[in-house]
């Protein structure tokens, strides 16, 4: 009776350590449902779930080395980094663009409503000649075609 009582109390306590011990796979069908079962699939990429912490590994042993995922962190982060920089000088780009379109369609619109235009030069002031004039308004129609426009790659 007591021989029948230690084998089954041993028998209890091995049963659930050699369960636990086998491997569990998850894998995800190609229509999206996730499927878990005691054999690797064939033809598809499977996971092995440790069951006693829940966590899972890949099956295939292509898991990445710390110095990898570091290494992709970091080049991940400076490509995000380049990607701002070239944002970023986009957008002045574009403000200085808008700045100069709005400065020589002022300066057009100045040539066309006055008939004498008066400018300073080496802290003289004197008035435009009409060829001066037609220099000026030749000058910001150049500029405002090259900045007024869409922006050529």
């Amino acid at each position: 009776m007591n021989r029948k009582i230690l084998t089954l109390t041993l028998l209890l306590a091995v049963v659930p350590g050699v369960a636990m011990s086998a491997s569990v796979y998850k894998w995800t069908d190609e229509n999206g449902v996730t499927h878990f079962g005691d054999r690797q699939p064939t033809g598809s990429k499977a996971e092995r779930v440790n069951v006693r912490s829940g966590t899972s590994t890949d099956a295939s042993g292509n898991r990445q080395s710390p110095q990898e995922r570091l290494r992709n962190v970091q080049e991940q982060r400076a490509d995000e980094t380049e990607q701002r920089r070239e944002m970023a000088a986009e957008e002045a780009r574009r403000k200085q663009r808008e700045a100069n379109c709005e400065t020589a369609r002022s300066n057009l619109n100045v040539i066309d409503t006055n008939a004498r235009i008066r400018i300073e030069e080496n802290g003289e002031q004197h008035y435009l000649s009409p060829e001066e004039i037609a220099e000026k308004r030749a000058e910001f129609e150049r500029i405002a075609e090259e900045n007024c426009g869409p922006e050529e790659q």
